[in-house]
């Protein structure tokens, strides 16, 4: 009895989703890494509508690829309404914020998801700069901040510089109580923090 416990709860825990993060509460997390994926979800969505329209010309060549990139939409797309609603939505956004901050970060999210949604259904580029915009202003409204960040591609090299220019990085790692220290990174294949 004991080994079958064992084993369906490794079966279970092989079974999930790599890039999902738990909802035990596991204490360990990394909200501006999920902001960064965010970024490159969109990015990915843009690179994969500019392939649609160019691959449109219908040839039996093009047939497989136009395919792949449709679904290569799509799956974008779907990752990054899971971060919003899994990670953001479920975990992180608490309603014992300032009412006005919670009903705004609300706001931002639910449009994230409508424009995800828009964007798995065109390939309409005005989709994937609405995703840009509200995933800018969430993050600006998320940690607090005033400046506009510069908008590159590099999702990484940005994440590093944010968060290795601050005399304190920790106050853009703390929310809602919970505080990350930088202290022990993996970079393999995101920056990863680790709770010390």
């Amino acid at each position: 009895m004991k080994k079958q416990v064992i084993a369906a709860l490794t079966l279970t825990i092989l079974a999930l989703n790599v890039q999902a993060h738990c909802q035990i509460p596991c204490g360990i997390y990394d909200d501006a890494a999920r902001i960064t994926m965010m970024k490159e979800h969109v990015v990915t969505l843009e690179k994969s509508m500019k392939e649609i329209i160019k691959l449109s010309a219908v040839t039996p060549q093009n047939i497989n690829q136009l395919v792949r990139w449709v679904n290569n939409k799509e799956e974008h797309a779907d990752q990054l309404t899971e971060i919003v609603t899994y990670y953001f939505l479920a975990q992180r956004i608490k309603p014992t914020e300032p009412a006005e901050k919670y009903a705004a970060e609300l706001k931002l999210l639910h449009g994230m998801m409508i424009a995800s949604m828009k964007a798995k259904q065109t390939t309409d580029l005005k989709h994937v700069e609405e995703l840009r915009k509200l995933i800018h202003e969430f993050e600006n409204l998320y940690f607090g901040k005033t400046t506009a960040a510069p908008h590159t591609h590099s999702g990484f090299s940005n994440f590093w510089k944010l968060h290795t220019r601050s005399a304190h990085p920790q106050r853009t790692l703390t929310r809602s109580g919970s505080t990350l220290r930088c202290g022990v990174f993996s970079l393999l294949p995101f920056l990863t923090l680790h709770e010390v």
